[in-house]
């Protein structure tokens, strides 16, 4: 909403030096959000004047017209003789008067006006087009001034052309639809400011009339429970919209159109009432307000040919047969609360205009626009709720404003179908504004509070019976009537104190580990992202996923955000690959992303909710049957990883990300939830989405919670992902509960280190190996590392070489070589008897 605050001071008093900041913070302390405020005085400086044309001088020889013009524009520059100017506009005459900026100023936009000289003459200045102004987009020519302007030569422009005002721009939230009017702002600010407010929707209008202004049949009173109509003729079709009209509907930006649409669109503007003109001689038979037939066609004001819904509401003309509806159906001529139709609009040669202001149903004129795609400022306000009893004071401010500048007579017929239902009176204890904001407010405030709002409120018993009014379709509840003691009471009086957090409560153990987890994979390089949780079922192919896969029974939503997506996700690796692809699509190349979130798990045989009750809160055992077809939502931890994990650059060459770096990240998260080494088994395993030959299996106590390699070649040509991506993916609830740990001994004494390198089959596990010499070394073993694999024909087919640094240390003493020998030997024989290791080399 963009309105000037010259137009809201004609309905109520503000403070005359008020100023931008002191009215943009009495506007935010009233909720009202802010997009700008804007003083156009300083849009323009230097000398911005009203100048007269005196002599024009056609120029010729030029590829276009030329004009030199000679111009009065008082002692403004200071000798008081003729100003020279060249312009290349033929619209105005001499004789005309202009508004002229002189040498030195600046136009919007940092345009600085100079002297200097062209097409052989010099040029002192520049007559203004209303664009140059930056008072709207018309640049068709100059702006010349209306005969009645009462400024003389020299006098300052800025006030003539609406450059003195200040440009409020307002983003109203769903529930103000009020505040879409100059009178809804004007009525908050004389909250803000204590001033007097004169209301334009209380003012007295014509009644509805025995015998209607224009015969209507409202056949669905559902969705229109008010339909009020007037006819002017003999308007002067020529007839222009005056230059203050013109000028405001700018403001609010708006394109002004002609004079009866513009009247629309102002007493929109002003009351908060939509509106609609049919130009009355174009319509054959009575209007007929009524719900769509399916398959309808209109084609609307913006020349779009519309298919319509049974939902629709339209306004028909029953004089043209309609071969989609039955007899006197008529055809539609307009899609009611939304945009009116081609074949009954104001066109240039419209004598007889018939005014229409109706009421309808919000939910009903939200659902066309999004249905439509069509956003107007009429459906804007219909959906956020207007006043009910506007329509005859709109009509009668309307027929004023025609007959005023267009000529006509105004039938004395007023239609007036009304079946508005009064607002429902809210209980209201008067102590709760007080227990729910927490500032102390007296019954007596309460009271006053509300009756500003606009409130009629009546006490009985130990109640407030408040009525809202007309024009607050979203005071409801006691909740809402809270809020606006609230906001009218000041919300910089309401005290910023913050909860005490209760003793002996912290992070959950789960909350802890999730931590954990998430830090460990950010120190070591890995990014967060956090993905939609919806997958589409061609994902599950993708990944190449079995047909007998769980994963493949998804839970389907009722109502998806896209059709395409219309599944939640059984894995988070979908949607963890697919920001992947988008990283690399974005010039990315080394990449290592993970994610913490749920996936969901469908219960065999659940079935679908039962419907929730609206009227009352669902009992516990309404909410136990719907908990009891809720999926199964575990925590899963996935990362992916593409490109270098160590880069390339002038120290030598860099590190590809693979199947052993996804390995490590799992181990890495295991080992940050806090399960110990001693309880985690990593070993060989077939599972899509990954390489059956380079696919891990995590193990925490004999239970697998995941696993970890590089991903399928089909599946990376499936995902379009770069060779050798890998992945992981743990279910974090299946990690048990840390165990307890015990303190270290940390010995002083030296250790002793000795390497072995044993040679086994090739599909022995390492993990399998480590174990192994783990047992057989005993206590003394401090630490064993893999430092190397070697694959060799000198080896033997189908056999390897691991080589292990083996650390031995004792608590008490420093090691004999004679005792780390025994215990390494004793390692190795525990290794050959379980595995069939051999020392290379022996």
């Amino acid at each position: 909403m963009r309105v000037g605050l010259s137009w809201l001071r004609e309905h109520v008093d503000l403070p005359v030096d008020l100023g931008t900041e002191e009215l943009e913070r009495a506007l935010v302390n009233l909720g009202l959000e802010v997009e700008s405020l804007v003083d156009l005085r300083t849009t323009v400086t230097g000398s911005l004047v009203v100048g007269e044309v005196r002599e024009i001088e056609e120029l010729t020889g030029f590829k276009k017209p030329i004009r030199f013009c000679r111009v009065d524009v008082g002692a403004a520059n200071g000798t008081g003789e003729l100003q020279e100017i060249v312009c290349g506009a033929t619209n105005f005459a001499p004789g005309d008067r202009v508004v002229v900026i002189l040498p030195g100023g600046v136009l919007p936009g940092g345009f600085a006006i100079g002297a200097r000289k062209t097409y052989g003459h010099n040029s002192n200045g520049m007559i203004c087009s209303v664009r140059e102004l930056g008072l709207g987009e018309d640049h068709a020519g100059i702006l010349v001034l209306p005969p009645e302007t009462v400024a003389k030569p020299g006098d300052d422009a800025r006030p003539v052309v609406g450059l003195d005002d200040v440009v409020v721009e307002l983003e109203i939230t769903p529930d103000r639809g009020y505040g879409l009017s100059v009178r809804g702002v004007a009525r908050e600010l004389a909250h803000a400011f204590k001033v007097p407010f004169r209301d334009p929707g209380l003012v007295p209008a014509p009644g509805g009339t025995e015998r209607p202004a224009y015969p209507v049949e409202v056949r669905d009173p559902v969705g229109c429970d008010r339909f009020a109509a007037r006819l002017v003729r003999g308007i002067d079709p020529t007839a222009q919209s005056p230059q203050w009209m013109r000028r405001r509907l700018t403001v609010a930006g708006i394109r002004t159109i002609s004079l009866p649409v513009d009247i629309t669109n102002y007493v929109m503007l002003e009351l908060g009432q939509p509106m609609h003109a049919f130009d009355a001689d174009r319509l054959t038979g009575a209007l007929v307000v009524r719900r769509a037939v399916p398959g309808e066609k209109l084609t609307t004001l913006d020349g779009v040919g519309r298919v319509l819904d049974a939902e629709d509401m339209v306004i028909c003309d029953a004089g043209r047969p309609n071969p989609a509806a039955g007899d006197g159906d008529g055809l539609p001529v307009s899609l009611a609360a939304v945009m009116g139709g081609e074949t009954s609009e104001v066109v240039a040669s419209t004598t007889d205009v018939l005014f229409e202001a109706a009421h309808w149903d919000p939910v009903m004129v939200g659902r066309t626009a999004r249905r439509h795609k069509l956003f107007s400022e009429a459906a804007k306000r219909w959906e956020r709720g207007v006043d009910p009893a506007l329509p005859l004071v709109a009509l009668d401010r309307a027929v004023t404003l025609l007959t005023t500048y267009g000529g006509g007579e105004a039938g004395a017929e007023v239609l007036d179908f009304d079946q508005t239902r009064p607002p429902v009176p809210v209980a209201l204890d008067p102590e709760l504004p007080t227990r729910r904001i927490g500032v102390t407010y007296p019954t007596a405030r309460v009271v006053a509070l509300l009756e500003e709002v606009g409130c009629t409120v009546a006490t009985e018993a130990d109640l407030l019976r408040v009525v809202p009014p007309t024009w607050r379709p979203d005071l409801t509840g006691p909740a809402d009537l809270v809020e606006e003691v609230a906001r009218l009471g000041g919300y910089d009086e309401i005290p910023s104190v913050l909860p005490l957090a209760p003793p002996g409560r912290g992070l959950t153990d789960e909350q802890r580990r999730r931590r954990a987890v998430a830090r460990t994979l950010a120190e070591n390089g890995y990014v967060e992202v956090v993905s939609f949780p919806f997958v589409s079922p061609q994902l599950f192919d993708a990944l190449g996923l079995p047909a007998e896969d769980s994963r493949r029974r998804a839970v389907r939503l009722a109502n998806p955000l896209s059709d395409e997506e219309p599944l939640l996700r059984t894995t988070l690796l979908g949607p963890l690959l697919g920001a992947l692809r988008r990283n690399l699509g974005r010039g990315q190349r080394d990449l290592a992303l993970y994610e913490v979130g749920t996936v969901f798990e469908p219960k065999p045989g659940a079935g679908s909710p039962a419907p929730m009750p609206v009227e009352h809160r669902p009992s516990d055992a309404e909410f136990a049957a719907a908990d009891a077809v809720l999926p199964h939502q575990p925590r899963h931890v996935a990362a992916v990883l593409a490109g270098e994990v160590e880069r390339t650059g002038w120290w030598g060459a860099g590190q590809p990300a693979g199947w052993a770096d996804a390995v490590e990240a799992a181990r890495m998260v295991v080992a940050a939830a806090g399960i110990p080494d001693g309880h985690v088994v990593v070993r060989a395993a077939r599972r899509a989405p990954w390489h059956p030959g380079r696919c891990a299996e995590l193990l925490v106590d004999g239970t697998v919670v995941g696993y970890a390699g590089e991903l399928h070649p089909t599946v990376v040509e499936a995902l379009e992902l770069p060779r050798r991506s890998s992945a992981m993916e743990l279910d974090l609830d299946l990690l048990p509960p840390t165990p307890v740990r015990s303190a270290p001994r940390i010995s002083s004494f030296p250790p002793a280190l000795i390497d072995v390198a044993l040679v086994v089959p090739e599909e022995v596990a390492t993990a399998d190996v480590q174990r192994a010499l783990a047992d057989g070394a005993g206590a003394l073993l401090e630490a064993v590392r893999l430092f190397d694999v070697y694959v060799s024909p000198q080896l033997g087919e189908g056999r390897k070489s691991l080589a292990y640094k083996l650390t031995f240390r004792a608590p008490d003493r420093t090691l004999t070589v004679e005792e780390a020998v025994a215990a390494r030997d004793a390692a190795v024989a525990e290794a050959a008897s379980r595995l069939g290791a051999t020392l290379r080399g022996a």
